[in-house]
């Protein structure tokens, strides 16, 4: 018998070995993933009626959401800002910011068309931003942003 096919029995061999360790696993994930779906079948919603929990549900994804991204904005100007300013900020976005930021964010996670329009944009802004001297780029943006802030409700019972 030649070294070549002793390595190839050994080979097979090894294959079959991790075939089976990998056919132990995936079963082994398919009876956890089974007993999960079980479970989670048992836990009715709030509502006999599955559409008013999908709504419920909706909503409660939607508003986490919100509150998220305005943490994650705050957060994000509170490294050049004072706190309360930076709530001022994110607070003072009109609807047409607003908006325009929503379709963006839409349109690039329905399709990969959509996301590679929204990423070159993205990217093409950064690179003209960059091209003109970055120290007026820079105080343009603080100036628009401190436009927005005074565009915040005097007073807000908003927590972000």
């Amino acid at each position: 018998m030649s070294i070549l096919s002793t390595e190839r029995r050994l080979r097979r061999r090894s294959a079959r070995k991790v075939s089976r360790a990998a056919h132990r696993v995936s079963d082994k994930a398919h009876r956890v993933g089974d007993k999960a779906k079980a479970s989670v079948q048992k836990v009715s919603g709030p509502s006999p009626n599955p559409a008013t929990n999908l709504l419920i549900a909706d909503v409660a994804l939607q508003g986490a959401t919100l509150l998220f991204r305005r943490i994650v904005q705050k957060g994000l100007l509170q490294l050049r800002f004072d706190p309360d300013k930076a709530k001022e900020i994110v607070q003072g976005r009109t609807l047409v910011q607003s908006a325009i930021s929503y379709a963006a964010g839409r349109a690039a996670t329905r399709s990969v068309p959509g996301l590679l329009i929204v990423s070159t944009g993205l990217v093409a802004k950064t690179i003209l931003d960059r091209a003109v001297n970055p120290r007026e780029a820079s105080a343009k943006g603080h100036e628009k942003l401190l436009k927005q802030a005074e565009n915040a409700p005097e007073d807000s019972s908003e927590p972000i």
